[in-house]
């Protein structure tokens, strides 16, 4: 970590699960621990042993009374990390998918204070984090589409608004309207429209990526629905971008 970045920003990570026992542990093991103040998990209502092993490990969690969806957990997430001081939250995927040795490059642009929000981007992984790494075609063409429709309307200059691994700063979460976004996995993609509208400035890092069985719950078609929201998502901000603001 830059010895030159700020030593009293606290730091969280959250972490939204649904039957991530397989992966949860390499997950946390992988996340540097010197430069986090806390990790916060968030289960919504799994079937298998992720609470058990996220209490092992040490972690907090919060379980979700019914199953909320992607979105709704990530909302009880960044409630619960501004509740408990975060100066910036990282959400990453327990699924073992985004490489977590990478968060301190990830916040540190927002540290530093050039950046409000980060996200590790699959496509500057390179080879590892697209086609080559083992990313299904359908979500490659899918995720290329999507990407370009957003940067003509977004207009935040990203390779990728897709991923599974973010940073955000206090300011940004404080300002947002998050509570009144998607509990689907569009949720992402509204916040991202809701940066955007209140001129945050956005970039991103590199991140390899790992695809495999256990690695995303989302399917073909889940995928599918996904996309639709996203044009959606689009389609408002362009008639009007206010609405994304408070």
């Amino acid at each position: 970590m830059d010895k030159m970045l700020p030593k009293t920003k606290k730091t969280i990570i959250i972490m939204p699960a649904y039957n991530a026992e397989k992966t949860l542990k390499r997950t946390f093991e992988d996340i540097p621990k010197d430069i986090i103040s806390g990790i916060i998990l968030g289960d919504d209502c799994s079937k298998d042993n992720t609470i058990e092993i996220a209490k092992s490990l040490g972690i907090k969690v919060l379980k979700t009374p019914l199953n909320l969806g992607y979105g709704g957990n990530q909302k009880m997430l960044y409630d619960e990390a501004l509740k408990d001081g975060a100066d910036v939250v990282v959400m990453i995927h327990p699924d073992w998918q985004y490489d977590a040795t990478k968060i301190p490059q990830l916040i540190a642009p927002i540290l530093k204070g050039e950046k409000d929000v980060m996200l590790g981007s699959r496509v500057l992984g390179g080879r590892l984090g697209t086609l080559a790494g083992g990313m299904p075609i359908y979500k490659f063409i899918s995720n290329r589409f999507l990407t370009l429709c957003e940067n003509l309307t977004l207009r935040l200059k990203l390779s990728e608004y897709h991923t599974g691994m973010r940073a955000y700063s206090r300011e940004v979460l404080e300002k947002i309207p998050y509570q009144k976004n998607s509990d689907n996995f569009v949720f992402d993609t509204e916040v991202l429209a809701e940066v955007a509208a209140a001129k945050f400035r956005a970039g991103e890092i590199p991140v390899p990526c790992r695809y495999f069985s256990e690695a995303s719950s989302v399917n073909f078609v889940n995928s599918t629905i996904y996309g639709f929201q996203t044009l959606a998502v689009c389609l408002k901000y362009v008639v009007n971008k206010s609405k994304y603001i408070l």
